[in-house]
């Protein structure tokens, strides 16, 4: 390097430097907390709408946000030219604090020409989050079979578009949104089917509740059916139950509005865990899953 570029390089301002940050619990404080970590960890394909708060409608325009499980080739966010931005929630790059990377992903698209790639910096750094940018409500989700929301219905199709799409859509397994429990889905994979829930409280709350269950016998959804376990998601627990691959989801909504019930009756329980209910929990940490 010569003298003259060793001295431009000293005169250039330093970048400041972007400090990561881990938030274990990222959407606390949302409507759609759960619903945003079901729709990150258990649900292939879905969209939701999202709207706009309303400064960011003053300074962008009532521009239409579609919340996605996962866009193409995992992008954070893509624009069509209309004007509306596809969030995607699934992506391969992520920071500790997955709100904010949602929220910069956001503020790019909406600083973006419309139909423009959408850069997004490996680091969010600091800066507004979900609840700053959007109403906080709940979710409207949609579930999709496949991936063809990615594509707009005018939109043309050639060959290697139609042999992506044919391969996003052959790795979905069906997958149902349950009417009986908030954030709970059901899906069949090969073999078996599982319910899988995603709980609102704190993981004591939520563990001592199920512990009061499993040591009472209540944490089945039917004698058919076994208790998996749970894992958690970015600071939730998430129960799974192994069912019988052949019936519908529908036929387990009954089932689980009861282990819902029985539920919300052990958390609102206020005395101190029994002895049974001590080793039940014990047990229950003992059969952790890891999300495959």
């Amino acid at each position: 390097m010569s003298k003259k570029n060793r001295l431009e390089k000293k005169q250039q301002p330093k970048q400041p430097k972007v400090r990561d940050v881990f938030v274990a619990r990222p959407f606390d404080g949302l409507a759609a907390e759960t619903e945003l970590v079901a729709l990150r960890e258990l649900v292939p394909a879905a969209t939701a709408p999202l709207t706009l708060a309303p400064e960011y409608v003053e300074k962008y325009g009532d521009r239409q946000v579609i919340l996605a499980t996962i866009l193409p080739m995992a992008w954070p966010a893509l624009t069509k030219t209309d004007g509306r931005i596809l969030l995607g929630l699934q992506r391969h790059e992520r920071s500790g604090d997955v709100n904010r990377d949602l929220a910069v992903a956001l503020l790019c698209a909406l600083e973006g020409e419309p139909g423009a790639p959408v850069n997004v910096p490996p680091l969010p750094g600091e800066g507004p989050r979900l609840a700053d940018l959007l109403v906080n409500a709940p979710l409207d989700v949609t579930v999709y079979d496949g991936f063809d929301f990615w594509l707009d219905a005018d939109q043309e199709r050639d060959a290697e578009v139609s042999a992506s799409l044919d391969a996003a859509n052959a790795s979905v397994y069906p997958t149902v949104r349950m009417a009986a429990a908030p954030s709970a889905y059901w899906c069949r994979v090969p073999e078996k089917a599982h319910v899988r829930w995603v709980l609102p409280d704190s993981e004591d709350v939520a563990l001592n509740a199920l512990a009061r269950l499993s040591a009472a016998g209540e944490l089945k959804l039917t004698e058919q059916t076994k208790f998996a376990g749970m894992f958690r998601a970015h600071g939730l627990l998430v129960p799974v139950w192994d069912l019988p691959s052949a019936p519908e989801a529908g036929d387990w909504e009954e089932p689980l509005a009861a282990v819902a019930t029985r539920y919300a009756a052990a958390k609102a329980v206020d005395a101190p865990l029994t002895q049974d209910e001590r080793r039940a929990r014990q047990g229950l940490l003992g059969r952790q899953l890891t999300l495959r």
